[in-house]
């Protein structure tokens, strides 16, 4: 197979017969930095995750699968061009929309009530786009008028009622787990008749942010199922690392990589109702 293209998690390679085999790896990345060591099983739980999602997305839009991988990590995938927008939904107020929020109010150019708080309900989901930057830089949000500038208004409004409706299927199947969806990022490209199509991962912890909801608070920092709480390990004192400095983070001590997988082990095992056998 030949190798097309390596992203913070992912790898791409050309089957020969016209299709994509997608490997996830068990890398982890943290504010635009892929971080050491990986974490164990995560690779294979985001796959296998995805696949269970895509099925039960099915009805709502079509996605890149063509089938299962040759291990619990990859899935062979029909090619897309893919749409230059980060179509993210949030349904919560958290991560870089609450820093928004808290400068102007507004999160993509949508405004929001006053008085809301880390981990409150926002009023309903919206639509949240922001760039999609190459590996290593950052991507910063953009307003639905931009996304309109960027592909036209017919596309726009597609991308926004795709990702909002796919939203909203993920948190009703979540919160019957007893999981709260708090945002997520979906990947959207065309396929070779030009329908929009899903691509990449839906609805993982590396997409997405999943809350407890028995231990939801707003206030404060909710407890996590997805990777926040490397992101809190590397900003909090004990990691020792500025991520203004321009330093690469520090390597991952066991513990952090041990919590994290149980963290991800246990999103997809309440998710899916299922064990995860690897």
């Amino acid at each position: 197979m030949k190798h097309v293209h390596s992203g913070k998690v992912r790898d791409l390679y050309e089957t020969g017969d016209g299709l994509l085999l997608m490997v996830a790896s068990d890398r982890i990345s943290a504010f635009d930095h892929v971080l050491e060591p990986g974490i164990p099983d995560k690779g294979a739980i985001l796959t296998q995750l995805s696949l269970w999602w895509f099925e039960r997305l099915a009805d709502l839009v079509p996605s890149h699968i063509a089938g299962p991988g040759p291990d619990a990590r990859s899935m062979l995938c029909r090619p897309l061009r893919m749409v230059p927008v980060e179509c993210v939904a949030r349904g919560y107020l958290a991560g870089s929309g609450l820093a928004d929020y808290r400068r102007d109010r507004t999160v993509s150019g949508v405004r929001l009530p006053q008085g809301l708080e880390d981990g409150s309900r926002l009023p309903e989901p919206i639509f949240t786009p922001s760039t999609k930057a190459p590996v290593g830089q950052h991507d910063e949000p953009i307003s639905f008028e931009r996304v309109v500038d960027e592909v036209g208004a017919e596309t726009a409004g597609e991308l926004r009622r795709i990702t909002l409706a796919v939203y909203t299927r993920g948190a009703e199947i979540a919160r019957e787990r007893g999981i709260i969806l708090a945002d997520t990022k979906i990947e959207l490209g065309w396929d070779s008749n030009g329908v929009l199509t899903l691509g990449d991962e839906v609805l993982t912890p590396d997409s997405s942010r999943f809350w407890p909801a028995d231990g939801w608070r707003p206030g404060r920092a909710q407890p996590s199922f997805d990777k926040q709480y490397v992101r809190d390990w590397l900003t909090s004192p004990e990691s020792g690392w500025d991520k203004s400095s321009g330093n690469p983070p520090p390597r991952l001590p066991d513990k952090v990589v041990e919590q994290t997988r149980q963290r991800y082990l246990e999103a997809y095992e309440r998710i899916t109702g299922t064990s995860f056998n690897g």
